[in-house]
Protein backbone atom coordinates (compact mmCIF):
# COMPACT_ATOMS: atom_id res chain seq x y z
CA UNK A 1 0.00 0.00 0.00
CA UNK A 2 2.85 2.37 0.80
CA UNK A 3 4.25 1.71 -2.66
CA UNK A 4 0.87 2.58 -4.19
CA UNK A 5 0.65 5.81 -2.21
CA UNK A 6 4.23 6.67 -3.18
CA UNK A 7 3.52 6.02 -6.85
CA UNK A 8 0.36 8.11 -6.69
CA UNK A 9 2.24 10.93 -5.03
CA UNK A 10 4.88 10.77 -7.73
CA UNK A 11 2.23 11.00 -10.47
CA UNK A 12 0.60 13.95 -8.75
CA UNK A 13 3.97 15.66 -8.45
CA UNK A 14 4.61 15.15 -12.16
CA UNK A 15 1.21 16.53 -13.05
CA UNK A 16 1.74 19.53 -10.82
CA UNK A 17 5.15 20.11 -12.34
CA UNK A 18 3.65 19.90 -15.82
CA UNK A 19 0.91 22.34 -14.87
CA UNK A 20 3.46 24.73 -13.40
CA UNK A 21 5.57 24.50 -16.54
CA UNK A 22 2.51 25.21 -18.69
CA UNK A 23 1.79 28.30 -16.59
CA UNK A 24 5.38 29.49 -16.96
CA UNK A 25 5.37 29.21 -20.75
CA UNK A 26 3.05 30.08 -23.60
CA UNK A 27 2.62 27.08 -25.84
CA UNK A 28 2.32 27.34 -29.61
CA UNK A 29 1.32 24.25 -31.57
CA UNK A 30 3.19 23.39 -34.77
CA UNK A 31 2.18 20.62 -37.20
CA UNK A 32 4.62 19.96 -40.06
CA UNK A 33 5.68 17.03 -42.25
CA UNK A 34 8.89 15.87 -40.57
CA UNK A 35 8.78 12.43 -42.20
CA UNK A 36 7.28 11.19 -45.44
CA UNK A 37 7.23 12.56 -48.98
CA UNK A 38 7.72 16.26 -48.16
CA UNK A 39 9.78 15.93 -44.98
CA UNK A 40 12.56 18.21 -46.18
CA UNK A 41 10.24 21.20 -46.43
CA UNK A 42 8.60 20.55 -43.08
CA UNK A 43 12.00 20.25 -41.43
CA UNK A 44 13.16 23.55 -42.92
CA UNK A 45 10.05 25.31 -41.64
CA UNK A 46 10.37 23.78 -38.19
CA UNK A 47 14.00 24.89 -38.00
CA UNK A 48 12.96 28.44 -38.88
CA UNK A 49 10.29 28.35 -36.19
CA UNK A 50 12.83 27.21 -33.60
CA UNK A 51 15.09 30.13 -34.47
CA UNK A 52 12.22 32.57 -33.88
CA UNK A 53 11.38 30.82 -30.60
CA UNK A 54 14.96 31.22 -29.37
CA UNK A 55 15.22 34.86 -30.45
CA UNK A 56 11.93 35.84 -28.85
CA UNK A 57 12.83 34.12 -25.59
CA UNK A 58 16.27 35.76 -25.55
CA UNK A 59 14.46 39.11 -25.72
CA UNK A 60 12.23 38.31 -22.75
CA UNK A 61 9.52 36.19 -24.31
CA UNK A 62 5.88 37.25 -24.64
CA UNK A 63 3.85 38.80 -21.83
CA UNK A 64 6.73 38.07 -19.46
CA UNK A 65 6.76 34.36 -20.30
CA UNK A 66 8.85 32.17 -22.56
CA UNK A 67 7.15 30.74 -25.61
CA UNK A 68 7.34 26.99 -26.14
CA UNK A 69 6.82 25.35 -29.51
CA UNK A 70 5.00 22.03 -29.25
CA UNK A 71 5.89 20.32 -32.52
CA UNK A 72 4.05 17.38 -34.07
CA UNK A 73 4.96 15.39 -37.18
CA UNK A 74 2.01 15.09 -39.57
CA UNK A 75 3.99 12.51 -41.56
CA UNK A 76 3.11 14.09 -44.93
CA UNK A 77 -0.40 12.68 -44.53
CA UNK A 78 -3.74 14.54 -44.21
CA UNK A 79 -5.20 12.06 -41.69
CA UNK A 80 -2.11 12.41 -39.53
CA UNK A 81 -2.40 16.19 -39.87
CA UNK A 82 -5.86 16.04 -38.29
CA UNK A 83 -4.58 13.75 -35.53
CA UNK A 84 -1.72 16.11 -34.72
CA UNK A 85 -4.02 19.12 -34.61
CA UNK A 86 -6.35 17.37 -32.16
CA UNK A 87 -3.41 16.28 -29.99
CA UNK A 88 -2.08 19.81 -29.85
CA UNK A 89 -5.47 21.33 -29.03
CA UNK A 90 -6.88 18.70 -26.64
CA UNK A 91 -3.77 17.21 -25.03
CA UNK A 92 -1.36 20.13 -25.08
CA UNK A 93 -3.99 22.86 -24.71
CA UNK A 94 -2.30 25.16 -27.21
CA UNK A 95 -4.29 28.36 -27.89
CA UNK A 96 -2.99 28.73 -31.46
CA UNK A 97 -1.52 26.55 -34.22
CA UNK A 98 0.96 26.95 -37.06
CA UNK A 99 0.65 24.58 -40.01
CA UNK A 100 0.52 22.48 -42.01
CA UNK A 101 2.66 22.88 -45.19
CA UNK A 102 0.50 21.14 -47.82
CA UNK A 103 -2.87 22.57 -48.83
CA UNK A 104 -4.32 19.07 -48.49
CA UNK A 105 -3.10 18.84 -44.88
CA UNK A 106 -4.38 22.31 -44.02
CA UNK A 107 -7.79 21.74 -45.61
CA UNK A 108 -8.12 18.52 -43.61
CA UNK A 109 -7.40 20.36 -40.35
CA UNK A 110 -9.70 23.31 -40.97
CA UNK A 111 -12.95 21.70 -39.70
CA UNK A 112 -11.20 21.02 -36.39
CA UNK A 113 -10.32 24.70 -36.07
CA UNK A 114 -14.02 25.49 -36.38
CA UNK A 115 -15.00 22.71 -33.97
CA UNK A 116 -12.56 23.69 -31.23
CA UNK A 117 -12.41 27.41 -32.04
CA UNK A 118 -8.63 27.65 -32.23
CA UNK A 119 -6.85 29.91 -34.76
CA UNK A 120 -4.13 28.69 -37.11
CA UNK A 121 -1.48 30.70 -38.92
CA UNK A 122 -0.98 28.98 -42.29
CA UNK A 123 2.65 29.37 -43.28
CA UNK A 124 2.78 27.63 -46.68
CA UNK A 125 -0.43 26.17 -48.17
CA UNK A 126 -1.51 27.94 -51.37
CA UNK A 127 -4.93 26.56 -52.32
CA UNK A 128 -7.45 29.36 -52.79
CA UNK A 129 -10.06 27.26 -50.96
CA UNK A 130 -8.25 27.75 -47.67
CA UNK A 131 -9.26 31.41 -47.35
CA UNK A 132 -12.53 31.33 -49.31
CA UNK A 133 -14.20 28.45 -47.47
CA UNK A 134 -15.65 30.60 -44.70
CA UNK A 135 -13.35 29.66 -41.81
CA UNK A 136 -12.70 32.65 -39.51
CA UNK A 137 -9.98 30.78 -37.61
CA UNK A 138 -7.57 30.71 -40.58
CA UNK A 139 -4.86 33.35 -41.17
CA UNK A 140 -2.49 32.69 -44.06
CA UNK A 141 0.85 34.47 -44.43
CA UNK A 142 1.77 32.63 -47.67
CA UNK A 143 0.48 33.68 -51.10
CA UNK A 144 -2.34 31.86 -52.85
CA UNK A 145 -1.53 30.16 -56.15
CA UNK A 146 -3.48 32.92 -57.91
CA UNK A 147 -1.28 35.58 -56.26
CA UNK A 148 1.85 33.69 -57.23
CA UNK A 149 0.64 33.23 -60.81
CA UNK A 150 -0.09 36.93 -61.21
CA UNK A 151 3.29 37.89 -59.75
CA UNK A 152 4.98 35.54 -62.21
CA UNK A 153 2.96 36.83 -65.15
CA UNK A 154 4.00 40.37 -64.29
CA UNK A 155 7.62 39.26 -64.72
CA UNK A 156 7.23 37.63 -68.16
CA UNK A 157 9.30 40.32 -69.88
CA UNK A 158 12.37 39.10 -67.96
CA UNK A 159 12.52 35.87 -69.96
CA UNK A 160 14.55 35.64 -73.15
CA UNK A 161 13.60 33.91 -75.36
CA UNK A 162 10.02 34.77 -74.44
CA UNK A 163 7.57 32.26 -73.03
CA UNK A 164 5.01 31.27 -75.68
CA UNK A 165 3.79 27.78 -74.68
CA UNK A 166 3.73 26.24 -71.21
CA UNK A 167 3.34 22.62 -70.14
CA UNK A 168 2.63 21.59 -66.55
CA UNK A 169 3.99 18.90 -64.22
CA UNK A 170 2.14 18.91 -60.91
CA UNK A 171 1.75 16.79 -57.82
CA UNK A 172 -1.75 15.33 -57.82
CA UNK A 173 -3.26 17.08 -54.80
CA UNK A 174 -4.85 20.42 -53.87
CA UNK A 175 -1.48 22.18 -53.98
CA UNK A 176 -0.44 20.98 -57.42
CA UNK A 177 -3.80 21.01 -59.15
CA UNK A 178 -4.69 24.41 -57.70
CA UNK A 179 -1.41 25.91 -58.88
CA UNK A 180 -1.79 24.46 -62.37
CA UNK A 181 -5.28 25.91 -62.68
CA UNK A 182 -4.19 29.34 -61.43
CA UNK A 183 -1.09 29.57 -63.62
CA UNK A 184 -2.88 28.29 -66.69
CA UNK A 185 -5.68 30.83 -66.29
CA UNK A 186 -3.29 33.74 -65.73
CA UNK A 187 -0.94 32.85 -68.58
CA UNK A 188 -3.69 32.16 -71.11
CA UNK A 189 -5.11 35.59 -70.29
CA UNK A 190 -1.70 36.98 -71.29
CA UNK A 191 -1.81 35.20 -74.66
CA UNK A 192 0.43 32.26 -73.73
CA UNK A 193 -0.63 28.85 -74.99
CA UNK A 194 -1.14 26.00 -72.50
CA UNK A 195 0.06 22.54 -73.49
CA UNK A 196 -0.24 19.26 -71.61
CA UNK A 197 -0.91 18.84 -67.90
CA UNK A 198 0.92 15.90 -66.33
CA UNK A 199 0.44 14.81 -62.72
CA UNK A 200 2.40 12.66 -60.26
CA UNK A 201 1.67 11.17 -56.87
CA UNK A 202 3.52 12.81 -53.96
CA UNK A 203 5.76 9.78 -53.50
CA UNK A 204 6.58 9.20 -57.19
CA UNK A 205 10.27 8.99 -58.07
CA UNK A 206 10.11 7.96 -61.75
CA UNK A 207 8.79 10.87 -63.82
CA UNK A 208 9.97 9.55 -67.19
CA UNK A 209 6.51 8.92 -68.64
CA UNK A 210 5.28 12.39 -67.73
CA UNK A 211 8.42 14.07 -69.06
CA UNK A 212 8.20 12.12 -72.32
CA UNK A 213 4.69 13.44 -72.96
CA UNK A 214 5.84 16.95 -72.03
CA UNK A 215 8.75 16.73 -74.46
CA UNK A 216 6.34 15.61 -77.21
CA UNK A 217 4.12 18.63 -76.48
CA UNK A 218 6.92 20.94 -77.58
CA UNK A 219 6.42 23.80 -75.16
CA UNK A 220 9.26 26.18 -74.33
CA UNK A 221 8.57 26.20 -70.57
CA UNK A 222 7.52 23.57 -68.02
CA UNK A 223 5.94 24.75 -64.78
CA UNK A 224 6.61 22.26 -61.99
CA UNK A 225 4.61 22.27 -58.76
CA UNK A 226 5.57 19.92 -55.94
CA UNK A 227 7.83 19.63 -52.90
CA UNK A 228 11.57 20.16 -53.15
CA UNK A 229 12.21 16.42 -53.49
CA UNK A 230 10.19 16.08 -56.71
CA UNK A 231 11.36 19.42 -58.08
CA UNK A 232 14.92 18.12 -57.82
CA UNK A 233 13.94 14.86 -59.52
CA UNK A 234 12.16 16.72 -62.31
CA UNK A 235 15.22 18.82 -63.13
CA UNK A 236 17.53 15.79 -63.07
CA UNK A 237 15.28 13.53 -65.13
CA UNK A 238 14.42 16.26 -67.64
CA UNK A 239 18.16 16.63 -68.27
CA UNK A 240 18.51 12.87 -68.72
CA UNK A 241 15.76 12.95 -71.35
CA UNK A 242 17.31 15.88 -73.16
CA UNK A 243 14.33 18.15 -72.52
CA UNK A 244 15.26 21.59 -73.86
CA UNK A 245 12.38 23.57 -72.35
CA UNK A 246 13.14 25.81 -69.36
CA UNK A 247 11.85 24.45 -66.05
CA UNK A 248 10.23 26.78 -63.55
CA UNK A 249 9.08 25.64 -60.11
CA UNK A 250 6.30 27.24 -58.09
CA UNK A 251 5.50 27.24 -54.39
CA UNK A 252 8.71 28.60 -52.89
CA UNK A 253 10.78 25.40 -52.71
CA UNK A 254 14.36 25.38 -53.99
CA UNK A 255 16.46 22.37 -55.12
CA UNK A 256 19.60 23.10 -53.14
CA UNK A 257 21.04 19.73 -54.12
CA UNK A 258 21.55 21.17 -57.61
CA UNK A 259 23.76 24.05 -56.49
CA UNK A 260 26.83 22.53 -58.10
CA UNK A 261 28.82 23.64 -61.17
CA UNK A 262 28.25 20.26 -62.82
CA UNK A 263 24.58 19.94 -61.87
CA UNK A 264 22.35 18.42 -64.57
CA UNK A 265 20.08 20.51 -66.75
CA UNK A 266 20.38 23.72 -68.70
CA UNK A 267 19.44 25.92 -65.78
CA UNK A 268 16.15 26.18 -63.90
CA UNK A 269 13.96 28.99 -62.60
CA UNK A 270 12.23 29.07 -59.23
CA UNK A 271 9.51 31.24 -57.74
CA UNK A 272 10.50 32.01 -54.16
CA UNK A 273 9.15 34.13 -51.35
CA UNK A 274 12.59 34.77 -49.91
CA UNK A 275 15.85 34.57 -51.92
CA UNK A 276 18.46 34.23 -49.15
CA UNK A 277 21.38 35.00 -51.48
CA UNK A 278 20.11 38.58 -51.62
CA UNK A 279 18.85 39.55 -48.13
CA UNK A 280 19.62 43.18 -48.98
CA UNK A 281 16.72 43.06 -51.47
CA UNK A 282 14.20 42.19 -48.75
CA UNK A 283 11.65 44.75 -47.60
CA UNK A 284 13.34 44.70 -44.19
CA UNK A 285 17.01 43.81 -44.83
CA UNK A 286 17.89 43.89 -41.13
CA UNK A 287 15.23 41.27 -40.34
CA UNK A 288 16.28 39.09 -43.28
CA UNK A 289 19.98 39.29 -42.46
CA UNK A 290 19.41 38.47 -38.78
CA UNK A 291 17.48 35.37 -39.81
CA UNK A 292 20.11 34.28 -42.34
CA UNK A 293 22.89 34.75 -39.78
CA UNK A 294 21.03 32.74 -37.13
CA UNK A 295 20.36 29.96 -39.64
CA UNK A 296 24.03 29.80 -40.64
CA UNK A 297 25.10 29.81 -36.99
CA UNK A 298 23.11 26.62 -36.43
CA UNK A 299 24.73 24.93 -39.39
CA UNK A 300 21.49 24.34 -41.28
CA UNK A 301 21.52 23.71 -45.03
CA UNK A 302 21.68 27.12 -46.75
CA UNK A 303 19.11 26.31 -49.44
CA UNK A 304 16.58 25.50 -46.70
CA UNK A 305 16.37 29.23 -45.95
CA UNK A 306 14.00 29.58 -48.90
CA UNK A 307 11.37 27.73 -46.86
CA UNK A 308 12.68 28.00 -43.32
CA UNK A 309 11.73 31.68 -43.18
CA UNK A 310 8.06 30.62 -43.26
CA UNK A 311 8.31 29.07 -39.81
CA UNK A 312 10.23 32.10 -38.56
CA UNK A 313 7.67 34.59 -39.86
CA UNK A 314 4.79 32.46 -38.59
CA UNK A 315 6.14 32.45 -35.02
CA UNK A 316 6.74 36.21 -35.19
CA UNK A 317 3.12 36.62 -36.31
CA UNK A 318 1.74 34.49 -33.49
CA UNK A 319 3.90 36.23 -30.89
CA UNK A 320 2.71 39.61 -32.14
CA UNK A 321 -0.93 38.52 -31.85
CA UNK A 322 -0.51 37.16 -28.32
CA UNK A 323 1.18 40.40 -27.28
CA UNK A 324 -1.64 42.46 -28.77
CA UNK A 325 -4.25 40.19 -27.17
CA UNK A 326 -2.65 40.52 -23.73
CA UNK A 327 -3.40 36.86 -23.05
CA UNK A 328 -2.85 33.46 -24.62
CA UNK A 329 -6.46 32.54 -25.28
CA UNK A 330 -7.79 31.37 -28.68
CA UNK A 331 -10.53 33.94 -29.24
CA UNK A 332 -8.36 36.81 -28.06
CA UNK A 333 -5.54 35.71 -30.35
CA UNK A 334 -7.94 35.37 -33.30
CA UNK A 335 -9.22 38.89 -32.77
CA UNK A 336 -5.68 40.25 -32.38
CA UNK A 337 -4.50 38.63 -35.62
CA UNK A 338 -6.68 41.13 -37.50
CA UNK A 339 -4.48 43.87 -36.04
CA UNK A 340 -1.22 42.17 -37.03
CA UNK A 341 1.67 44.41 -38.03
CA UNK A 342 4.85 42.38 -38.32
CA UNK A 343 8.14 43.09 -40.09
CA UNK A 344 8.93 39.64 -41.43
CA UNK A 345 11.60 38.11 -43.59
CA UNK A 346 9.20 38.11 -46.55
CA UNK A 347 8.08 41.66 -45.83
CA UNK A 348 5.24 43.38 -44.01
CA UNK A 349 2.70 40.93 -42.60
CA UNK A 350 -0.90 42.07 -42.19
CA UNK A 351 -4.22 40.43 -43.01
CA UNK A 352 -7.02 41.36 -45.37
CA UNK A 353 -10.38 39.63 -45.37
CA UNK A 354 -11.23 36.83 -47.80
CA UNK A 355 -14.30 34.61 -47.91
CA UNK A 356 -18.01 34.91 -47.08
CA UNK A 357 -19.08 38.01 -45.17
CA UNK A 358 -19.03 37.41 -41.44
CA UNK A 359 -16.90 34.27 -41.81
CA UNK A 360 -13.81 35.75 -43.44
CA UNK A 361 -10.35 34.25 -43.22
CA UNK A 362 -7.22 36.39 -43.06
CA UNK A 363 -4.90 36.60 -46.07
CA UNK A 364 -1.52 38.28 -46.17
CA UNK A 365 -0.18 39.77 -49.44
CA UNK A 366 3.42 38.50 -49.62
CA UNK A 367 6.31 39.30 -51.92
CA UNK A 368 7.19 36.90 -54.76
CA UNK A 369 10.62 36.63 -56.39
CA UNK A 370 12.04 34.66 -59.34
CA UNK A 371 15.58 33.28 -59.30
CA UNK A 372 17.67 31.47 -61.91
CA UNK A 373 19.88 28.52 -60.96
CA UNK A 374 22.62 27.68 -63.48
CA UNK A 375 26.06 26.11 -63.06
CA UNK A 376 25.75 26.27 -59.28
CA UNK A 377 25.08 30.02 -59.28
CA UNK A 378 21.86 31.83 -58.38
CA UNK A 379 20.84 35.11 -59.97
CA UNK A 380 17.72 37.25 -60.14
CA UNK A 381 16.65 37.86 -63.76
Amino acid sequence: MKTTFAATAAVIALLQAGAAQAQDTIRIGVTQPLTGAVAASGTYITNGARIAEAMINERGGVLGKSIELVIEDNKSNPKEAVTTAEKLILRDKVPVLIGAWSSTFTLAIMPKLMEYKVPMVVETSSSGKITTAGNPWVFRIAPTSAMEAKAFADKLDRFDPPITKVDFLSVNNDFGLGATQAFRKELEARGIKAGVVETMTPEATDLSAQLTRIRQSGGDTVIVTSGVEQITLAVKQAAEQGLKARLLSTGGSFPGELMQPNAPGNGSYHLLFFPPWFPENATHPDVAEAFVNAWKARGYEFAGLTEGFRGYDAVLTVADAITRAGKAEPEAIRAALWETGVKGVNGDIAFVKEGPEGQESGQNIPNVYVVHLKDGQVSMP
